[in-house]
């Protein structure tokens, strides 16, 4: 039977400008998960499970309001407030799953396509390490090569290396054989940091589960250790500090209204 559903094998990457340069590559895997297919996949993969614990797990309750049963409704919800039809909704998730039962995702990224599998819209849930989030809900054109731009301003405190006062430009080749999702992010003297995963399809299958396992051993823990590691190594190169202000709403959204060809947002 043919999937949605999918692992992507691949590289993070980070490259810092200003006011220090820094770079970062760790090797790490996504599954793409079509929320309509999650009960199969409970029901036929060992090593994957749904809202309960195992190997490795997908969780609704990590995403979203933090509810579980309810989060295709939710991306639904945001699409209607942005205007955007709802009829035949299909929604694929990237994320890293949770191992072990650990995980800590500082960017999901939801696809959501209507029954002709076009693009509608993205939907860029943001985490930090204070337990708050933000989700950017902006519809989709597709360019000519079929990538997908975005912009948007920054809305909560995800770094104490880089201000609030910051913009997200987001670059996205869509999941087929390969998957990227780049950001470059801007404060008002220009680009600041950039930041990649791409990465290659697999069959999500258990064999490519315990080859994923073997290969990124306890990686969902790596992520977060690395978090940390690389923050020593910034705050060592004399990086400047921004201190934590709590966001208003611990789990919020923006709906963003796609930009024009010359660029601006229309109003």
């Amino acid at each position: 039977m043919t999937r949605n559903s999918a692992l992507y094998m691949g590289e993070v990457v980070h490259a810092r400008h200003k006011p220090r340069q820094h770079t970062l590559r760790y090797s790490v895997f996504c599954l793409l998960l079509d929320l309509d297919e999650l009960p199969a996949l409970d029901g036929s993969l060992r090593l994957l499970s749904h809202n309960r614990w195992g190997i490795f797990g997908f969780r609704d309750s990590d995403h979203g309001l933090g509810e579980t049963g309810h989060l295709k409704d939710w991306v639904a919800g945001h699409l209607q407030e942005a205007g955007l039809s709802v009829e035949g909704l299909q929604v694929e998730v990237l994320c890293y799953p949770r191992i072990f039962g650990y995980v800590f995702n500082p960017l999901t990224v939801y696809f959501c396509h209507g029954p002709d599998r076009a693009l509608r819209a993205i939907l860029y849930e943001v985490c930090n390490t204070f337990g708050e989030r933000h989700t950017y809900v902006i519809p989709a054109t597709a360019e000519a090569d079929g990538s997908i731009k975005h912009g948007c301003a920054k809305q909560m405190y995800v770094s104490p290396f880089i201000p609030m006062d910051c913009s997200y430009q987001f670059k996205i080749a869509p999941p087929g054989e390969h998957v990227q999702v780049s950001i470059n992010e801007a404060d008002g003297e220009g680009p600041l940091l950039y930041a990649s995963f791409a990465g290659k399809r697999r069959e999500l299958t258990d064999r490519q589960l315990l080859k994923a396992l073997v290969t990124y051993p306890l990686m969902t823990l790596k992520v977060m250790g690395a978090i940390h590691w690389e923050a020593l190594r910034l705050w060592l190169k004399g990086v400047p500090l921004y201190r934590h202000k709590a966001a208003s709403q611990r789990i919020a959204s923006s709906i963003i209204a796609p930009r024009t060809e010359s660029g601006s947002t229309p109003t």
